[in-house]
């Protein structure tokens, strides 16, 4: 009765292999490992000496620095303009709301004491008592503080208005009243 491979026959034949390997294998490593540290030190260190004299106390030169700063200044010149574009749209948008919280707290005022704060009074009405008549009957601090604009200018309120119970508004980007970029509480 003819079986096949047993497993003692398969274990040996694994072991030979395996011994032909070592034999074999761990000497070719070491050769391997001998010829390749001699060529580095024949070629390699040579190569390294004259890598290391050549760029010796080396900085840069003008031509590289140049590159540098005129690729630095496209990346700029190309970034630059898109941020800005966003801060000045956050200004805007920043006022706009400011507008709307004084509003309301305008009307909360006229509320309690039947009255607008004049233009004598200002804005500052909102945030401490006026002294300057007419005297609010049922004042209290409708804000902790007067904002300011989104450039950090007061903003411009006349009370009574033109047409309107109240003005106010703020001068925009540029600061000037009456121009374009205006912005009133009453057209937002």
């Amino acid at each position: 009765m003819e079986h096949g491979p047993t497993l003692w026959m398969w274990l040996l034949w694994f072991g030979k292999v395996l011994l032909l390997a070592l034999i074999v294998g761990i000497p070719f490593l070491v050769a391997v490992l001998l010829v390749s540290r001699a060529v580095y030190n024949k070629f390699g260190v040579k190569i390294e000496k004259k890598l290391e004299e050549k760029y010796k106390n080396k900085g840069f030169t003008l031509i590289e620095v140049l590159v540098v700063i005129i690729i630095l200044g496209l990346i700029a010149a190309i970034i630059v303009p898109r941020i800005t574009g966003r801060v000045d749209e956050a200004k805007v948008e920043t006022t706009k709301i400011q507008l709307r919280a004084l509003k309301d707290a305008l009307e909360q005022y006229k509320l309690d004491n039947g009255m607008y704060p004049t233009t004598e009074q200002g804005l500052k009405a909102l945030v401490e008592k006026p002294n300057i008549p007419p005297l609010p009957p049922r004042w209290k601090p409708y804000l902790d503080k007067v904002p300011k604009d989104g450039w950090g200018r007061d903003f411009i309120y006349i009370s009574p208005g033109v047409n309107r119970p109240y003005e106010l508004r703020s001068a925009g980007p540029d600061g000037q009243e009456g121009t374009e970029d205006d912005i009133d509480v009453w057209s937002i």
